[in-house]
């Protein structure tokens, strides 16, 4: 017999619910498909983006420079060391051979002393703070023994030295793998940003820095006295070389970055100056204000001193910028960082 029962009827509250999931449903829907999709970042963003991504890589390339030149001081120390531990082993065989001898002819004309018997066979630096045993060396044996104890101790010393130093080139070689791996890095992330542009957008950009460079060459023109001495020098030897791609860590003739074109520069006029621009910025004469500068001074960039260049007058400088760039005229403005100082070698 067919059952008359009516179909339960779903409750208030769940019919609430399920209305109030399709209306949300609805709503996330709408809003999904009104959604604008991310937009590309036009050229100049771009732009701003690789810049900080330069200067941070220059920051890189500064402390690359520090503990490359770290590294060849190492090991032209090391060296030295190595050298003079082979000379004075040297020395000190003849010495042995010199006491060898002398106890030869004692065996000749009657027998060895048992003191030089003794040295012999062990190692004189026990044997000779025993003072008693002295007396039965003759003064020439006793001054053979000092002679060989000094220069034990002194390969001692240049042997533990030299350990010293090799670790810490060790470490100073995995600090500069790492510091050129943060180089590249910060390098390869630019150029990926740099290839989400259009050929149109990089002509337009590179066009504009061209045209920067040629206004800053125009007002050096205008402004530029060249004086005598070592600063003429390097600033007209750093001329010759305007046009030369930046590459970090590069001193030159070819290629250079930042530092490594002012110490270029400045070896060509005879004067040694230090490699990286933290270190050019601590000789020579501070000057504080850039109406004091002359042509050919070094001049410093942002709060961590980690961009030099050479002033070129009328505000402007001659330095290698960074990477993707070559060795220009710039206004000192427009450099990215505040003008800290500058220096007169």
């Amino acid at each position: 017999m067919a059952s008359h029962r009516r179909p339960k009827q779903p409750s208030r509250a769940r019919v609430t619910v399920l209305t109030t999931a399709a209306a949300a449903a609805v709503v996330l829907s709408a809003q999904a498909a009104n959604a604008a999709p991310s937009e590309k970042p036009n050229k100049d963003e771009v732009k701003a983006k690789v810049d900080a991504l330069y200067e941070q890589a220059e920051q890189a390339t500064e402390r690359y420079n520090g503990a490359k030149e770290k590294q060849e001081k190492l090991q032209k120390e090391i060296s030295t060391i190595q050298d003079n531990v082979a000379r004075e082993q040297e020395e000190l065989n003849k010495l042995r051979d010199g006491l060898g001898s002398m106890a030869s002819a004692q065996y000749r004309s009657g027998g060895i002393d048992p003191s030089v018997q003794l040295f012999l066979s062990a190692d004189p630096d026990d044997y000779l703070d025993k003072a008693s045993t002295l007396d039965q060396l003759s003064s020439q044996q006793v001054e053979a023994l000092k002679k060989i104890q000094d220069k034990q101790r002194e390969l001692a010393q240049e042997r533990a030295e030299a350990a010293e130093k090799l670790k810490d080139l060790a470490s100073t070689r995995t600090e500069l793998g790492n510091k050129k791996k943060e180089v590249q890095g910060k390098l390869a992330e630019a150029q990926r940003l740099l290839n989400t542009l259009t050929a149109q957008e990089k002509a337009a950009l590179a066009a504009k820095e061209a045209r920067a460079s040629r206004s800053a060459a125009a007002r050096v023109e205008l402004g530029l006295h060249l004086g005598s001495g070592r600063a003429s020098a390097a600033f007209s030897a750093a001329q010759s070389q305007i046009g030369k791609p930046y590459v970090y860590g590069a001193t030159g003739p070819s290629s250079f970055d930042c530092s490594g074109l002012t110490s270029w520069a400045y070896a060509q006029a005879g004067v040694s100056i230090p490699r990286t621009a933290q270190q050019q910025a601590n000789i020579g004469t501070r000057i504080s204000s850039m109406n004091d500068l002359q042509v050919g001074d070094l001049v410093f960039f942002f709060n961590d001193i980690h961009h030099v260049g050479l002033y070129a007058g009328n505000g402007q400088v001659l330095h290698a910028p960074r990477t993707g760039t070559v060795v220009r005229y710039e206004s000192m403005s427009t450099i990215g960082g505040p003008f800290m100082f500058g220096v007169r070698v």
